[in-house]
């Protein structure tokens, strides 16, 4: 895996809030299925590790449980394994315990796909090297959905599964969107990501240092939608990794000049980078902010 497509200065996310409507159902799943270990847990939280240091994911209990999709919000988000290897010891684990998933070949990776138990999209991949990736002329990446090798996969692994490996990270967040052009207008003007990809007038991916995609946005099933209120299940928030304290203030300005409200933070949790500030985007999704890695 490169990891430099998420290290500084890209603006790569580093942690998400899920909201969930059983916390107990959810540790199970996040750390027996999809590999997670307990960082901390309070009443009402969990923040879920990889290395055992860092959270990439914290789960917080609320009220009710309503069916995130009919909102605006989260489609999926996705860890990035370090290797082929790891992909293979994930798909052999979920074979074993009959976990049901799907799984799409994109070129750029391989991926596997499944639902927490709240509905919540995860996705689970790994990259091919970035020197085959395809670059057009427009700059934007061949991407695509084929079948995964899926006995390719399960024959690279060795075995030994014992979770998610400590070099795992977020590797992006796909956004269910309520209108593509105003999120695309968000995403790469007010703040600084490109276009790597379109798929037509309902799909847009975007990134820094020309990674296959850092965040992607679709509005297949939620034009028009209402943001999430703020005790359904789904998405809470997401954090993204800024530069430094000068580039944070630039961002800061930058979403003030351009009309968006900008909340200071103070007091927040460090497990996924102290956040300094936050705002909301075209579709009422929150986005920390940190320069914290």
């Amino acid at each position: 895996m490169t990891t430099s497509f998420h290290q500084k200065p890209n603006l790569y996310i580093s942690h998400l809030q899920l909201k969930v409507s059983n916390l107990e159902r959810s540790i199970d799943f996040y750390t027996n299925i999809i590999g997670f270990k307990v960082l901390e847990q309070t009443n009402d939280t969990v923040y879920l590790t990889a290395d055992g240091n860092h959270s990439l994911v914290s789960l917080v209990k609320v009220a009710k449980a309503v069916d995130p999709s009919r909102f605006t919000g989260l489609y999926h988000f996705a860890l990035l394994l370090p290797t082929r290897r790891d992909l293979g010891n994930v798909l052999q684990h979920f074979a074993k315990h009959n976990v049901r998933i799907g799984a799409g070949d994109h070129h750029v990776s391989e991926a596997l796909y499944l639902n927490d138990p709240d509905g919540n999209g995860i996705e689970i991949y790994a990259d091919r090297p970035s020197e085959y990736w395809k670059w057009n002329s427009d700059e934007h990446v061949y991407m695509t959905t084929e079948h995964v090798d899926i006995q390719g996969v399960m024959a690279e692994g060795d075995g030994s599964w014992s979770g998610l490996p400590s070099g795992t990270v977020m590797g992006h967040i796909h956004l269910a969107v309520s209108h593509l052009s105003k999120a695309e207008q968000f995403y790469t003007k007010v703040l600084p990501y490109e276009i790597v990809t379109r798929y037509g007038n309902q799909a847009l991916f975007i990134s820094t240092g020309k990674y296959h995609h850092h965040i992607g946005m679709n509005t297949w099933h939620t034009a028009g939608a209402d943001p999430s209120a703020q005790d359904v299940t789904g998405l809470k928030s997401y954090t993204v990794v800024l530069n430094d304290l000068e580039y944070a203030e630039k961002v800061k300005q930058n979403l003030i000049t351009h009309g968006y409200a900008v909340e200071s933070i103070e007091n927040g949790s460090s497990y996924g980078g102290t956040p300094l500030f936050a705002t909301e985007d075209t579709s009422g999704i929150k986005i920390l902010f940190t320069v914290e890695g």
